[in-house]
C-alpha cells in the first residue's frame, strides 16, 4: 500500500507510538496516508481507538515479524 509518509515507532511503549502518530499525521494534508512501524502490542487497540476518535480512517494493519504496519488516512 503506497503511503506518503512513514513513521517508525519500533522499539517504543505506550503511550509512544501514539503521541509520535498524533505528531507525524498533523504534518499530513487531508487524505494523505501515514505507514506507522511498531513492535508495542498495545499498538493495535491503541491506533484503531486513536484513529476512530480523531476522524481519520484506519486503511490496513499487519504484522510482519513482530512488526505491525498500520496505515491511517488523516481526515
Amino acid at each position: 500500500m503506497n503511503s506518503d509518509k512513514v513513521l517508525d515507532a519500533k522499539g517504543l511503549a505506550c503511550p509512544m507510538p501514539i503521541v509520535k502518530t498524533k505528531k507525524a499525521i498533523n504534518e499530513l494534508q487531508y487524505g494523505q496516508v501515514l505507514e506507522i512501524h511498531a513492535t508495542d502490542k498495545g499498538s493495535k487497540a491503541d491506533l484503531v481507538a486513536w484513529s476512530n476518535s480523531g476522524g481519520h480512517e484506519l486503511l490496513q494493519s499487519t504484522e510482519e515479524n513482530g512488526v505491525l504496519k498500520f496505515w491511517i488516512k488523516k481526515g
